[in-house]
């Protein structure tokens, strides 16, 4: 008894992190939950890529819902980036399930890596006088497909949300305010879970228990980030998920890099 409340309790306050980042940052925590499955979870590798794709979705629907409610997103510019994205995820589930678990969480650590770097180099655009709507699509359009395709496969591959990338592309590609790229990113990394959740769904390797409780953690995580972004500084969120990206990288790598060669 005592066993299954703890197991329940880990299981929302870590779903609780993965949401609070999501909500606050539009990016960092998704990238988290693949490891917390796999080493804190007991969850099998390519288990846990399903399971935090359905994870991820639901966390970023719920933060872009929020969002959109507060006319802090770009609804059609989510979409289309989102949309662009399917095929790449087909792509990256099949390609997961090809390889063994133990090579994919030794190149999801180096991802990570790439994840903390770009958190501490995200450019700190505020929220210009002039205003931003979906017209930005039109100049950036055929580069954002490109980033789309590759986050798409990134979410597929791993079972990450990919914001990481999507907030800076937003940004840099078209000239998007931080407060319209978050809200944003949330649509398209939920539109990419979904794709990633439909190609992982003939390999049921979901655990939708664990899928719930995480989502239920989740959902306060994301609406508590989403109250908090604006008010505590940028950088300092940033830099905190960072180092905390950077310490489970190096933990999932030295992991997985000494059973490859164990075995």
């Amino acid at each position: 008894m005592l066993d299954a409340l703890f197991f329940v309790t880990r299981a929302l306050a870590f779903g609780g992190l993965i949401g609070f980042s999501l909500g606050a940052l539009g990016a960092g925590g998704s990238i988290l939950t693949v490891p917390i499955l796999v080493y804190a979870m007991g969850v099998p590798v390519q288990g846990a890529t399903g399971t935090s794709l359905a994870i991820v979705g639901l966390n970023a629907a719920t933060g872009a819902i929020d969002y959109l409610r507060r006319g802090r997103s770009l609804p059609k510019t989510g979409i289309a980036f989102g949309t662009s994205g399917m095929l790449g995820a087909f792509a990256g589930v099949w390609l997961n399930h090809q390889l063994r678990g133990e090579l994919i969480m030794v190149l999801f650590a180096l991802l990570m890596l790439a994840a903390a770097g770009s958190m501490l180099r995200r450019p700190g655009v505020e929220a210009s006088g002039t205003s931003v709507d979906d017209r930005h699509l039109v100049a950036g359009w055929a580069r954002l497909v490109l980033v789309g395709l590759g986050v798409g496969f990134l979410t597929g591959f791993f079972g990450v949300g990919g914001g990481f990338l999507i907030v800076p592309a937003l940004v840099v590609l078209l000239g998007l305010p931080m407060h319209l790229a978050v809200g944003t990113s949330l649509l398209v990394i939920a539109l990419n879970a979904l794709w990633g959740l439909i190609g992982n769904l003939r390999f049921g390797t979901l655990d939708w228990p664990l899928t719930l409780l995480f989502a239920i953690g989740g959902v306060g995580g994301v609406l508590a980030g989403g109250k908090l972004a604006g008010r505590l500084p940028d950088r300092s969120l940033s830099v905190a998920f960072a180092l905390l990206i950077v310490g489970v990288a190096v933990y999932t790598f030295g992991r997985s890099f000494g059973t490859m060669l164990a075995t």
